[in-house]
């Protein structure tokens, strides 16, 4: 290494130092168990849909629930932290983290870690809209931002790709519970009763939550198909749109249950999961 990428180099080392915080470690950990909340509460939700009850079965729906309570702004507040934390954990081991691996899993580490980055800054974000009494259906806004797209040039190809996108990150999902990837973020309980039960809803919820996406993601691709923009209407539309078919109340059912799984399987993971 030359003596011009030294200081560069040192200071990348003092950031990653400063980055194993406990501080940050614990906003972090909190971070995964707001989520972990907020996956409880839309597998609620959608098993309410199931029974034909109201409800919106995405995150602002969940978020809007805990905003309901008597500490609402507390809590808008306190998930407004927890969310940036753990956004910015993600965003360490994408970049400072990430500078010791091999090439090929570096950059495998910058996408994965990267978006997830980006997805939680975007929950913490929603939080502090609420928090500061700033509200919106997301079905609108995913109809709008669809709609602005179909009207663009190359609207209709962006749609389609965004849509393979999140299809594919919902095959991500389904793959990594079949083949019990999520093993990697945890301390291992193999051999005992818990590790069993933890494989059951980690298992569980990583097929929900996969099917969840890949549904949401066929909505993308649909609106862009028929040039239809109303179509497109988010994951609290995707899940609706499974009651109007015969078997589409009790696969809601299913997956509301496995989005519960997975929310429990994130406390276990904010609580043991490797850091």
């Amino acid at each position: 290494m030359s003596d011009g990428e030294s200081p560069i180099s040192d200071a990348a080392d003092a950031v990653e130092e400063a980055s194993n915080a406990k501080a940050l470690d614990v906003v972090a950990r909190s971070g995964f168990a707001v989520m972990a909340l907020l996956h409880i509460i839309v597998g609620a939700i959608s098993i309410a849909l199931a029974l034909g009850q109201p409800g919106e079965a995405e995150p602002t729906g969940a978020i809007e629930q805990l905003d309901a309570s008597p500490w609402g702004p507390v809590v808008m507040w306190a998930c407004v932290i927890a969310c940036s934390g753990l956004a910015l954990w993600q965003l360490s081991e994408a970049t400072l983290r990430a500078r010791h691996l091999p090439r090929k899993q570096r950059l495998g580490k910058l996408v994965s870690s990267g978006f997830l980055g980006l997805a939680y800054g975007s929950v913490g974000l929603t939080f502090a809209g609420f928090a500061l009494g700033l509200r919106g259906d997301s079905g609108d806004s995913t109809r709008d931002f669809t709609a602005a797209l179909v009207g663009s040039p190359y609207g209709l190809w962006v749609l389609v790709a965004l849509g393979l996108t999140v299809m594919g990150v919902g095959v991500y999902f389904v793959v990594k519970g079949v083949r019990r990837g999520f093993k990697e973020e945890l301390f291992h309980f193999d051999g005992t009763r818990r590790g069993r039960i933890i494989d059951s809803l980690a298992i569980t919820g990583h097929a929900a939550k996969g099917i969840a996406l890949n549904l949401t993601g066929l909505l993308f691709v649909i609106a862009a198909a028929k040039h239809r923009p109303e179509e497109s209407t988010g994951l609290d539309g995707s899940l609706k749109a499974l009651r109007d078919h015969p078997f589409g109340p009790y696969l809601l059912l299913a997956i509301g249950a496995g989005f519960i799984c997975y929310g429990i399987f994130a406390l276990v993971r904010a609580r043991f999961g490797r850091m």
